[in-house]
């Protein structure tokens, strides 16, 4: 039977993902890239969104990828596991990079200030070099939101040969975790956050991203896991909630995305125990379908995809030459990230090989 809670998992965190780089175009916290402060206050309070949601959103994805990973594995091949995820995760961050998200490229360079008056500069330049610009542009900047499946399809090919090894041994093991190791597992998550991680383009820490995958495949993926998990979901629950009050009291105003926030015990406690309450939780209370969340699934990839070049282009065309007023640029980018999203997903899944190299999509779509 399907597991309704893990799709709900997902595409609420990926709706969540849209309404952080909202609030995250705007920060005041000085995080660059983006068009920065836009309002008169002193303090800009909705900023605080940021800080509750960046330490586990995208932990509890490659812990869900990890769940989903091994579901895959049981019905399915081990070729047929590299086919899919070298369909969905590599093509996209390579072939759909020159075919599509070169565009995010340009933006991000107009917005980072990366080239000197970078649209008038690029004016006078050959089509072929502001293409290459552009796509280089993309890469230095974690190629967008495309870093987490190109993380994703490095860590997929790295599980195959753990598989290899491991021939499902300490996976048949990882069956019996009782309650009181998963809290503990908070300890070997926060060693993992300290390492692995680069130094210029933060987005990748791979050995806090690759541990918990990790746990998905081995630890949550097993039914009397998570049975367990719902009956003390309260266990992970209390602690997130006093632990993300501390982290936000304590280091808003700061870069949260950066050295030395991200490596901290808070951050990475607060990260784990979320992630865990969000699991036990939806597990418990979400493992239902109905034909809006049903809906909302199907589409959770594209939106994933899409969703920051019509966030980053209202910041860049619309609200930075200050054209709108603060509200309308948090309302007109909402919309833009989503209803922008969607439109671009219906229209290139449909479109033949062209969906294939943006969005690893084969055959026609149903």
């Amino acid at each position: 039977m399907r597991k309704h809670y893990l799709d709900n998992i997902r595409w609420i965190t990926v709706a969540i993902v849209v309404l952080y780089h909202v609030f995250y175009m705007y920060n005041a916290e000085g995080i660059p890239g983006v068009v920065g402060k836009i309002t008169n206050m002193n303090v800009q309070y909705q900023d605080l969104f940021q800080y509750i949601v960046y330490p586990w959103i995208m932990p509890v994805l490659f812990i869900v990828s990890g769940i989903s990973s091994r579901l895959y594995l049981d019905r399915h091949t081990a070729k047929e596991f590299v086919r899919s995820r070298t369909a969905k995760c590599l093509v996209p961050t390579t072939i759909g990079l020159l075919a599509f998200q070169f565009i995010q490229g340009y933006v991000n360079a107009s917005l980072s200030n990366a080239l000197v008056n970078t649209r008038e500069g690029m004016q006078g330049m050959p089509a072929p070099v502001v293409f290459l610009v552009c796509a280089i542009i993309c890469i230095a900047s974690g190629q967008g939101v495309l870093w987490y499946i190109q993380m994703l399809w490095l860590f997929s090919l790295a599980l195959l040969l753990i598989r290899l090894i491991d021939k499902d041994r300490l996976w048949k093991v990882c069956a019996g975790t009782p309650v009181w190791v998963i809290v503990l597992l908070a300890v070997p998550v926060y060693l993992a956050g300290q390492i692995g991680n680069t130094p210029l383009i933060v987005v990748y820490r791979f050995g806090l991203y690759f541990f918990v995958f990790l746990l998905g495949y081995f630890v949550f993926s097993h039914d009397e896991v998570i049975e367990r998990m719902k009956k003390y979901f309260l266990l992970f629950l209390i602690p997130a909630i006093g632990l993300g009050t501390a982290f936000c009291i304590i280091y808003f105003g700061k870069n949260y995305a950066d050295n030395p926030v991200y490596r901290s015990p808070l951050f990475l406690a607060y990260s784990y125990f979320s992630c865990m309450a969000i699991i036990a939780c939806a597990a418990r209370f979400g493992d239902v379908a109905n034909p809006f969340t049903q809906w909302m699934s199907k589409r959770s990839f594209g939106l994933y995809i899409f969703h920051y070049l019509g966030i980053s282009s209202v910041g860049l065309f619309l609200v930075r030459p200050g054209l709108v007023p603060p509200v309308a640029a948090y309302l007109l980018s909402t919309v833009a990230g989503f209803a922008g999203a969607y439109l671009l997903y219906e229209i290139i899944s449909r479109i033949p090989v062209y969906r294939w190299m943006v969005l690893g999509m084969k055959g026609k779509k149903k």
